[in-house]
């Protein structure tokens, strides 16, 4: 939605926006990104956590950005404590989750029609036995409905699915420090109608 942006070919599919430690106190800010480190996720990671915002040089700048403020954070612990290591295992887990499978089989799809937020709460509730949590652009004026943007899962330090509302202090996907354009994505209202857009415009 930004004009200054060069948003090419928005994928039609959930991606990544990043793997977030809840609570860090140890981050080696002077361990930089080095692409060459994850030379051997590329496909992976251009198709499942690509960088639509930027056209930099190799579309890198995205990835460059959640390791620095995120993975050198999350490397304390030894099951991410490097850049392969943190980036594979954060696709391991988007696998794992498989997020566009379960709204499929749970008959949510990208639509035209709105949809009640209790009604996929509900569905994502039931499918992981956890509860994540759901982000929202508000509406725009003069509109009634949210438009759903981020969906996060939280994980303990074991990097098992737990409740995203659960006590603060395990390692988790946190909250955003996301804007699209100058709309901030914010925990969705359970009573606003919820549009689940098929593209981006």
């Amino acid at each position: 939605q930004m004009s200054a942006n060069d948003c090419q070919d928005p994928p039609e599919y959930w991606t990544i926006h990043g793997l977030w430690p809840d609570k860090a106190e140890e981050c080696n800010r002077t361990w930089h990104f080095n692409v060459s480190e994850i030379k051997d996720l590329m496909s992976d990671m251009r198709h499942y956590w690509p960088d639509v915002l930027h056209s930099s040089l190799n579309r890198t700048q995205f990835w460059k950005h959640e390791w620095d403020k995120h993975g050198t954070c999350a490397a304390t612990l030894e099951v991410l404590n490097s850049q392969k290591k943190y980036f594979g295992k954060a696709l391991e887990l988007y696998q794992h989750v498989d997020l566009n499978n379960c709204l499929l089989k749970a008959g949510i799809k990208p639509s035209s029609s709105y949809y009640q937020m209790t009604a996929i709460k509900e569905a994502l509730t039931r499918f992981y036995g956890v509860t994540p949590k759901i982000q929202c652009l508000p509406p725009e004026e003069g509109e009634k409905a949210q438009t759903i943007g981020q969906i996060e899962f939280c994980f303990t330090k074991e990097l098992q699915l737990r409740n995203c509302t659960a006590l603060k202090g395990e390692s988790a996907l946190m909250e955003a420090d996301l804007k699209l354009g100058t709309e901030e994505l914010s925990v969705c209202s359970d009573t606003l109608p919820t549009y689940y857009p098929s593209q981006v415009q």
